[in-house]
């Protein structure tokens, strides 16, 4: 029985490790609550937040700032922008919203899909508001938000790689007439961090670290509805 019970035990394990290589950018996630969330209304402002653990750990350390708006999150936790322009039809494009906001690129530079050059994060953001420009839906670029070191991947000096990749998106912003929504210099300290009060981890924003992204986001999607 005991041998029986770990052949079991062992086929199962091997099931969900097959099951995650064949969802790679994680298409499951969502796929339900897809289904069930109908077409907007007549005059509903729809937005979609796409993004990482940033963003899907938004609607749990700031619940009210979602509830009662049109606001869907579609962040996944890890998750790196090859990942999210996979996604980003399933999870953007047929959701129908009028402005998507794009979070994304930290997790490509901790290198959690394996090595990625600066400019291959810019563009896949890139691709990603290629398709919702397409589909009549106003893109939001935002930065990257400050983080001096990786917890779980020290030494990648995202410090210095952050500002850079920054720097590019705010260019192609300009030179598109998109609309850039700019996190990082409203939250890094004088080592392009974030303040413990702003990120216990250095990384994810505390609640008073999201109250500031707020704050910005609701002009930037205000200014996106009116264009």
């Amino acid at each position: 029985m005991r041998v029986l019970f770990m052949a079991i035990l062992v086929s199962g394990l091997l099931n969900i490790f097959k099951a995650k290589a064949q969802d790679w950018p994680n298409l499951q996630k969502y796929q339900e609550a897809n289904n069930t969330l109908s077409g907007p209304e007549e005059n509903e402002d729809r937005v979609v937040f796409m993004g990482n653990s940033i963003t899907e750990g938004w609607s749990i350390a700031s619940p009210q700032f979602f509830e009662g708006k049109p606001y869907v999150n579609r962040g996944i936790s890890g998750q790196t922008t090859p990942q999210m322009l996979l996604r980003f039809r399933q999870d953007v494009v047929a959701l129908q919203p009028k402005v998507v906001l794009i979070l994304a690129g930290t997790n490509d530079i901790a290198g959690n899909t394996g090595p990625m050059t600066l400019q291959q994060i810019h563009d896949n953001i890139l691709s990603m508001v290629e398709l919702a420009e397409v589909n009549q839906i106003c893109p939001i670029i935002c930065s990257v938000v400050p983080a001096f070191d990786y917890p779980w991947k020290p030494g990648v000096e995202p410090n210095i790689k952050i500002p850079k990749l920054n720097d590019m998106l705010q260019k192609t912003a300009e030179d598109r007439g998109l609309i850039y929504l700019d996190y990082f210099t409203a939250m890094a300290d004088d080592q392009n961090g974030l303040p413990k009060e702003l990120a216990e981890d250095g990384v994810h924003p505390t609640k008073k670290g999201y109250k500031i992204m707020e704050s910005l986001v609701e002009k930037a999607i205000h200014k996106a509805l009116q264009k």
